[in-house]
């Protein structure tokens, strides 16, 4: 089956009328129920929304691949779409999407449904494919874009296969390839796109960097492409880009690097090189026939894989409990008081979200060790380094510290899920020998007990004691601070939210200040360092956008639209919006946000700027402590930074 059986004019909106992204997946399901693609619009809509839930289908680029496959559908169709004002879709690289592939595919398609979808998906990591079809005026000319593109891709994978096959002949005589070997796995949940989008990227970045790269695909058509035995013996490395798992034991003893399907699409030639350079870890088989498709890593880098595991499971329950406590303050201020009803809904409800980040901080950091026996023993671990004492829901007391008069807090919940993850490590090995007979004991008692007792103990007797008095002397440190040490620490915070813009430095300061914000949300000085964290990855984005503004032929037109972006962005507290700026300049980018959210942050703490919430921006700002210091420290900032980079930077004609 061809492309062109699945597109058709019906089934194409050349300017789309919706403004964000639940008008356009509608406006796109009204399409597909008029031409009966669609049966059930609202399971249909309904299993779109699943999928975006699971990973955003705007892979970049300008592009989204909303997708489903499900009963309410008839067809195999492909629904095309364009919006030249572009759409927020909540996209990878946080750009609007301007083309849409809405990809429909019903519980029974056949093969060549899911082949001729297949190879859609791997035309769009072309970019003169993409230029072409944001040219387009008429439904005809999308068709004939992709006839022709797809023209192309047979006859150069006719020359491909013609090669490899000339090439497997010389190497039955050789027995070796004049280019480094890569394989890989691609697989997506659906198995719709994405699967297909990162093996044509891989292959290409591979050319790219003079390796062979040989992908198996893992989607909705099955298994394609697998590799052999010889295949992965001969192999330099092996590169896993999938969100399911694959079948993990036959790369036994080779060198892996693993990580999601966007990865794939969006950092091929990282991923390459980075086999080529040796990066990867060796990868051992367990013995299970199936693994997730995470590599586990080793060293350093495992420590941070897993402490942000549990910190990004954590971040909702900060940001919403957070927030909601912060606008129970408002009310209790402004609104009547600690007895009107608002107040106490609000603020037992950010409260019991609140309640939450330690422990499941804890339980996410030992799953990502232990895999789900440890998700138990960790949640209980960080469970007990909230409190130290306490009545919880009226029949259940508890006294979970020895000897402290103060909980374990934050950083005793980091100790409880490292704890917890390798005491099942360890359960683990001690019991691999069991007789097959009595091998479903272990996941149904001998972990559970075992690892709930041996992290209580732990918990009870060290952990709790030992950090509890720590935790103590931490916050008392802080909320003693004069205003000279004050203003070093805001600065040094907010400096290191714009050193790497969402890796580990920015992360590590988030870390503390939420940490500090979670052991008293009281706390006026936390408040103040939560405000100093949030000015400093606000700069970037802001700084970027008012450069990009003023110093027009320091920037080429995709800054400069990408720039206009960043004012959203630095007003919601997004600070990714200036990665593309500093991956295309680090050496001006990078210094200049640095010093412009130190110069913010040293303002915050000097104007003693509170912002008793993890997140949100200016949205916040009317729960700042002062408001007109909030603004002032992030204008001054980001102006201090836009300047320096503005006549730092060529012209980009230069």
């Amino acid at each position: 089956m061809r492309i062109k059986d699945i597109l058709n004019p019906e089934s194409m909106i050349m300017s789309l009328k919706a403004t964000n992204k639940e008008e356009a997946i509608n406006e796109m399901a009204d399409l597909e129920v008029a031409t009966g693609v669609v049966n059930d619009k609202d399971e249909f809509v309904k299993s779109i929304w699943a999928r975006e839930k699971q990973s955003t289908t705007g892979i970049g680029e300008g592009i989204a691949m909303p997708h489903a496959r499900n009963k309410s559908i008839n067809k195999a169709r492909v629904l095309f779409a364009k919006s030249d004002q572009g759409i927020d879709f909540d996209s990878l690289d946080g750009q609007p999407v301007h083309l849409f592939f809405m990809i429909t595919a019903p519980d029974g398609a056949d093969n060549t449904h899911l082949q001729a979808l297949a190879k859609l998906s791997g035309l769009l990591v072309n970019p003169d494919l993409i230029a072409k079809l944001k040219a387009a005026t008429k439904p005809e000319e999308i068709i004939d874009i992709f006839t022709a593109a797809e023209d192309a891709k047979d006859a150069e994978e006719k020359a491909a296969a013609e090669k490899a096959a000339a090439k497997k002949a010389e190497e039955a005589k050789e027995d070796k390839s004049d280019k480094p070997l890569i394989v890989g796995v691609t697989a997506c949940i659906n198995g719709i796109a994405h699967t297909y989008m990162a093996e044509q990227a891989l292959i290409k970045a591979g050319e790219k960097l003079g390796a062979e790269v040989r992908i198996e695909t893992n989607g909705s058509e099955g298994v394609k492409h697998e590799l052999t035995a010889d295949e992965i013996k001969r192999a330099k490395g092996v590169i896993i880009a999938s969100d399911k798992k694959v079948k993990m034991a036959r790369f036994d003893g080779k060198e892996l690097i693993a990580g999601p399907v966007v990865d794939g699409i969006n950092k091929p030639e990282e991923l390459v090189k980075d086999i080529l350079a040796g990066k990867g870890s060796v990868y051992h088989d367990s013995g299970n026939s199936e693994e997730a498709s995470e590599a586990k890593a080793s060293g350093l880098h495992a420590v941070y894989q897993q402490l942000m595991n549990g910190i990004s499971h954590m971040l909702p329950f900060v940001i919403g409990g957070g927030i909601l406590m912060a606008i129970s303050f408002l009310v209790e201020q402004y609104m009547g008081g600690a007895k009107t009803e608002a107040f106490v809904f609000l603020n037992n409800a950010g409260s019991m979200a609140f309640a939450f980040m330690v422990p499941v901080l804890a339980a996410y950091i030992a799953e990502a060790i232990g895999d789900a026996p440890a998700l138990m023993p960790g949640f209980v671990g960080g469970f007990m380094a909230t409190v130290y004492k306490g009545s919880f829901g009226g029949a259940y007391v508890a006294s979970v510290n020895h000897s402290a008069n103060s909980a374990a807090g934050f950083l005793g919940g980091i100790a409880a899920g490292f704890i917890a993850g390798y005491i099942v490590v360890g359960l683990k090995k001690l019991f691999k020998g069991l007789p097959k007979s009595v091998e479903g004991m272990k996941p149904m008692l001998i972990y559970p007990i075992l690892s709930l007792l041996l992290t209580a103990l732990v918990m009870f007797f060290i952990i709790n004691p030992i950090f509890g008095a720590l935790n103590a002397g931490i916050t008392a440190f802080l909320n003693h601070l004069g205003t000279g040490n004050l203003v070093l620490l805001t600065a040094i915070l907010a400096g290191m939210m714009s050193i790497d813009m969402g890796g580990p430095f920015n992360k590590a300061a988030y870390v503390f200040a939420s940490g500090a914000f979670a052991n008293d949300p009281n706390s006026k000085t936390a408040a103040i360092l939560m405000a100093a964290v949030m000015v400093g990855g606000m700069v970037a984005p802001f700084a970027t956008a008012i450069s990009s503004a003023f110093f027009k032929n320091k920037f080429t037109d995709e800054e400069r639209k990408a720039g206009i972006t960043n004012w959203i962005l630095g007003f919601s507290f997004i600070t990714e919006g200036a990665i593309p700026f500093a991956a295309a300049d680090p050496s001006r980018v990078i210094p200049s946000s640095v010093i412009g959210s130190a110069v913010a942050g040293a303002l915050v703490g000097l104007l003693h700027v509170g912002v008793p919430a993890p997140h949100g921006g200016f949205w916040v700002s009317p729960l700042a402590t002062n408001i007109p210091g909030y603004f002032l420290a992030v204008i001054i900032g980001s102006i201090v930074a836009a300047v320096i980079l503005g006549f730092w930077k060529k012209p980009v004609n230069k």
